[in-house]
């Protein structure tokens, strides 16, 4: 495999981001590398290349546009609904931002786009899913961090991929009894609706589900039980491994700069005042400081840190002729902390992204999404989910810091950006005290 040149130049990584990343089908593949992830996802979205990626990315584009977006969002608030009154209980002591936030992202996520709660009776399940997604990664991580491993052959043979393997039939159950869940609780008629009509749901029968799509175009030969098994286990996995993450830090970050978290608390108070209703979609576009934030959250900390490319063909960077086949990273953590585009890179500026502030800068100065053809197709659904959870906290609480950045936060080598340690603040009730 030829490698790509270790030293360009600042405008060299700029115009290497744009030609990897825009270049329609000529380099959208995904490095090889990724095969570690198909014990995980199979051939998913995420990891599967070609044909098969750009069908599959053709179906379940209609599953995130803004029609179908609009089904998904009283899940949502449901949701909200449930971790406000947890974060009520809790009474003002320490929560661990961490355990709590992932299983809110990880019932948001399949709820919404599976139409299945794992809140209630199969609680445990979750418990259990969860356990099971963070051995797997850290396994993977392992995986791909020791290259005499990435042989399937060796690997299955060590104590790790024996390990790895009963993990994943743990896994595998749950998604498995999701989609037989869902089959069972529909009709022909309810399945068709995802695409056809645009009113929302408000019942909790008929909400829209994006496996519901999956399994209409079962219905017209489209997709078979493994590639929704592929695509259900890439959803839960991506769809709440990162928004949790991205969730978790903006929190500790809020707590730890009380200024900002005025603003955002002055931001909802102007849209709701002491209006307890539900909030609306208009509602969350009206909340443009709390964009601000959270796109200064994700260039801090972005919840993956790193994608990886491979060329198809040749291609010319500047000075450089790239041979095909080339191995390409894209380290986004050091990209959004590059002094030369943000200047006190390490600060916490939500008033970066103000459109005064961000004329001029480059467009893929700012990629926790990835772009171009292979970029996030959930994108949209998580920043609605993001907005739609963040705001409900600030309308009923102040969030005081107990983890602190310079003292307790560290990194472990993952996936998604994790903390080693757990991330603990305060959440307490507006009507009780106030820190602004």
């Amino acid at each position: 495999m030829s490698p790509l040149p270790l030293t360009l130049r600042v405008r060299d990584v700029h115009r290497f981001r744009m030609v990897i990343l825009t270049s329609g089908m000529q380099h959208h593949k995904k490095s090889d590398v990724y095969k570690i992830l198909r014990p995980l996802l199979q051939e998913g979205l995420l990891v599967s290349n070609g044909p098969k990626w750009l069908k599959r990315r053709k179906i379940l584009t209609s599953a995130f546009h803004f029609n179908v977006l609009k089904k998904y969002f009283a899940t949502i608030q449901d949701n909200d609904k449930a971790l406000v009154e947890y974060l009520k209980d809790a009474g003002g002591n320490p929560v661990d931002i961490i355990s709590t936030v992932s299983g809110y992202t990880l019932n948001t996520i399949c709820e919404a786009t599976m139409g299945i709660s794992l809140r209630g009776e199969v609680t445990n399940k979750s418990a259990i899913y969860k356990t099971a997604i963070y051995k797997i990664t850290k396994y993977i991580t392992y995986r791909f961090s020791n290259v005499y491993l990435h042989s399937d052959f060796i690997f299955n043979m060590t104590r790790l991929g024996k390990s790895q393997n009963k993990i994943l039939s743990v896994v595998h159950d749950l998604t498995t009894s999701i989609i037989q869940q869902r089959k069972q609780s529909i009709n022909a008629e309810e399945v068709s609706t995802i695409e056809a009509n645009e009113g929302e749901y408000l019942g909790k029968k008929n909400r829209a589900a994006m496996l519901d799509l999956l399994i209409s175009k079962q219905n017209e030969g489209l997709i078979d039980d493994v590639g929704i098994e592929e695509e259900v286990k890439t959803f839960m996995f991506a769809g709440h491994e990162t928004t949790a993450a991205c969730l978790i830090y903006t929190l500790l970050l809020l707590a730890i700069h009380p200024d900002v978290q005025n603003k955002v608390i002055e931001e909802v108070d102007y849209i709701f005042g002491k209006d307890t209703r539900d909030a609306t979609l208009e509602d969350l576009s009206a909340m443009k400081y709390l964009d601000l934030v959270i796109k200064e959250s994700m260039r801090l900390y972005p919840p993956v840190n790193f994608i990886m490319r491979q060329t198809t063909q040749p291609c010319k960077l500047s000075n450089f002729d790239i041979p095909a086949n080339t191995m390409c990273a894209i380290h986004i953590y050091d990209l959004h902390r590059d002094e030369k585009i943000y200047p006190e890179p390490d600060k916490f500026r939500p008033e970066r992204f103000l459109p005064e502030n961000s004329a001029g800068r480059h467009n893929f100065a700012f990629i926790p999404f990835s772009a171009g053809p292979r970029n996030c197709i959930g994108q949209k659904f998580a920043m609605m989910e993001m907005k739609s959870l963040l705001s409900s906290i600030f309308r009923r609480f102040d969030v005081a810091p107990v983890t602190k950045i310079s003292d307790n936060l560290s990194f472990s080598v993952d996936l998604v950006l994790r903390t080693t340690d757990p991330v603990y603040v305060r959440f307490i009730e507006r009507g009780l005290h106030s820190i602004h």
